[in-house]
């Protein structure tokens, strides 16, 4: 380039570029700022939908398969949309297109916090027959109207916003899964572009750390959240009567959309203002020479290629990216490693919730602040031990085995750590739905108040106790007393008896934290596996056919398979209106059984693909002359992705 090309592209020489080079907007480091507050953001909101999701499921009466899809649905606009990513690459204002996808999040977030504003308030048993005769939720045999009392808000029909809750939140989903294509593929590139390479990484490394720690402050942000209830700002403080103990209660989980919407908006003004382009961090004369280059990318024949050209080609780089076994195998194991990531991010705290009677804030904290953490405690130090130890792709796939084989070891323990369900009168052990002693009260069916008698035995509700008036101590704490079905002293007292167990909580949060510090071992080595066993020119497509497979054979099923498990458990669904609704209570001993009993499945799925690529790099090893030693992974990358060219690399 000459320096008449020069003089027309930064001219004038004296005035505009020092200007352009002291803006913020013209820097690489003010670029990554902003980039990992938007990444902090847009991953807050996927850990908080994930720590809110079994709240959204009482407050709307979703089963447990129906809260998994709503997890899972925003991977189905990311990965219809994602292949176009790798088509565009820069040709388009890429900042502008990461400002455009945050906007479009912030108002999905704000789409997700509708529901509440469009639907009444939370309606639960007591408040249902609060206009009825049995105010109470009492015995009274007498009272004629008992039964009928619950069903006076189902003689009027639903609001066509209470019907469109479900639509609305997988709308919300769909876009949230949308916004978020644009986002980290460019924003990565453009700082691979515009920063040294000496900086690039550790550019990088800053984004990945946020994107670990992103989803564990989205489950600390739910867990404060929720402990507000859903309707503060629907009902006086003195109408509340619900605690965070009561299996009905419900938190504010709108919330924290209407917090993430709000970070969304700001950090995606920044975007607005950043150029198509910015300064080459110490390479200042690259920044005149930026539209030449513009110009020599164009003559880039894959930049020339149409966009139908493109999906033409696009299955046949991927059949031809498939088709090496060491690729494949690596693959398939971190699909499984992801489906068991999917599954337990939306349902382990529901499940410490229901097997130690925690409160959805505390078992949400659990997850957010111990099991995410050491996870990504693990990844950082996977890498570290595989640069110190200088690992070939054979030895960090025996690193990846050593990993999840422990992982099964110290996850099969888990299946054994819990608590066996509690006695529920007419519910578990099976018995008649109805009990003799409470057969004269009437209760209505979708009576739901549990209380806990004094003899040990929980039942549904007062009524169903056949409690019959209410005493009330010097601390205002309730008691129920004169109950029929219940022996010995005859009284119960409001809420759940509880598993009994919940000093077994923290070994099981303990032995779970290692499992993930354990597991995540195997990330980083993995990676590099998939890497270094690809052509150069398809390492990049191998990275978008690798996360397009996570979300089609993981993230999508992944909550769906762990929703329909956990309700094959359950063993009493509630009712409104004679419609299903959640669940109340489930057979705990089931639900860790098969809930855990499904990790194991995904884990050893995981060990087995692991395995298989010891065995094939060790047959292919055998095929290969003698490696020398100091050389790393090379000469067995050379020999695994062209077959001969181990000669070449002994110099």
């Amino acid at each position: 380039m000459g320096a008449k090309d020069l003089s027309v592209t930064s001219d004038p020489e004296g005035s505009r570029p020092p200007a352009r080079r002291r803006s913020p907007f013209n820097s690489v480091k003010f670029f990554v700022f902003c980039h990992s507050l938007l990444q902090l953001a847009q991953l807050l909101v996927s850990g908080y939908m994930k720590s809110s999701i079994s709240t959204i499921e009482r407050r709307y009466g979703l089963s447990s398969q129906k809260s998994g899809l709503l997890a899972a649905f925003n991977e189905v606009g990311n990965t219809v949309l994602i292949v176009f990513v790798s088509f565009l690459g820069s040709r388009v204002h890429r900042p502008r297109f990461i400002g455009g996808g945050a906007l479009l999040a912030g108002l999905a977030s704000l789409l997700m916090a509708l529901p509440h504003f469009v639907g009444g308030a939370y309606d639960y048993t007591d408040r249902i027959s609060s206009s009825g005769e049995n105010s109470s939720g009492l015995c009274q045999s007498e009272s004629p109207l008992a039964t009928s009392s619950s069903n006076q808000s189902c003689s009027r029909p639903e609001s066509p916003a209470q019907l469109g809750v479900y639509p609305l939140l997988l709308m919300g989903q769909l876009l949230l899964g949308i916004a978020a294509v644009p986002i980290q593929p460019f924003g990565i590139s453009f700082i691979d572009d515009h920063a040294s390479r000496k900086n690039s990484p550790l550019y990088l490394g800053i984004l990945l750390a946020v994107t670990s720690i992103g989803p564990a402050v989205g489950f600390i942000t739910g867990s404060l959240m929720l402990r507000f209830y859903v309707d503060f700002d629907k009902l006086p403080e003195a109408q509340i009567k619900l605690t965070h103990k009561d299996l009905r209660w419900v938190g504010a989980w709108w919330l924290g959309f209407l917090v993430a919407a709000c970070l969304l908006f700001l950090t995606a003004l920044p975007y607005l203002f950043f150029p198509r382009s910015i300064s080459k961090e110490d390479a200042d004369d690259v920044v005149e020479s930026r539209p030449d280059s513009k110009q020599q990318q164009q003559t880039n024949p894959v930049q020339e290629i149409s966009l139908l050209q493109f999906l033409k080609s696009f299955p046949h780089i991927a059949l031809r990216t498939l088709r090496s076994p060491i690729y494949l195998l690596v693959v398939l194991a971190q699909v499984n490693l992801a489906a068991l990531l999917a599954g337990l991010a939306t349902f382990m705290a529901k499940f410490i919730e229901r097997q130690f009677s925690q409160t959805v804030s505390f078992s949400t904290m659990m997850i957010g602040g111990v099991c995410i953490p050491l996870a990504v405690l693990g990844t950082v130090l996977g890498g570290v031990l595989m640069r110190r130890l200088n690992l070939s792709v054979s030895g960090a796939s025996k690193l990846c085995t050593a990993a999840i084989l422990l992982c099964v070891l110290s996850s099969t323990p888990l299946l054994f750590i819990g608590c066996p369900t509690q006695k529920i009168a007419g519910v578990f052990p099976p018995s008649s739905d109805v009990l003799p002693c409470s057969s004269g009260c009437r209760c209505p069916q979708e009576a739901f108040n549990p209380v806990c008698g004094s003899d040990g035995f929980e039942f549904r509700s007062p009524c169903h106790a056949g409690c019959i008036t209410i005493a009330t101590d010097p601390n205002n704490a309730t008691n129920y007393t004169e109950c029929r079905c219940v022996g010995g002293l005859g009284s119960a007292a409001p809420g759940t008896c509880g598993s009994g167990c919940s000093e077994l909580l923290f070994p099981f949060v303990a032995l779970l934290g290692v499992t993930s510090f354990i597991a995540s071992f195997s990330q980083t080595p993995s990676y590099m596996m998939i890497l270094r066993t690809v052509p150069t020119e398809d390492k990049s497509f191998a990275v978008g056919v690798q996360y397009m497979m996570f979300r089609v054979l993981a993230f999508m099923p992944g909550p769906v398979l762990y929703g329909s498990v956990i309700d094959t458990t359950c063993i009493l669904w509630g009712k409104k209106c004679g419609k299903r609704t959640s669940c109340q209570y489930y057979n705990l001993d089931s639900f860790r059984q098969r809930f855990l009993g499904l990790q194991v499945v995904f884990v050893c799925g995981g060990l087995l693909c692991f395995l298989l690529t010891v065995v094939v790099l060790r047959r292919r090893a055998g095929r290969q002359e003698p490696q020398p030693a100091g050389k790393g992974g090379y000469e067995l990358v050379s020999a695994l992705s062209k077959e001969k060219g181990a000669e070449d690399l002994k110099t």
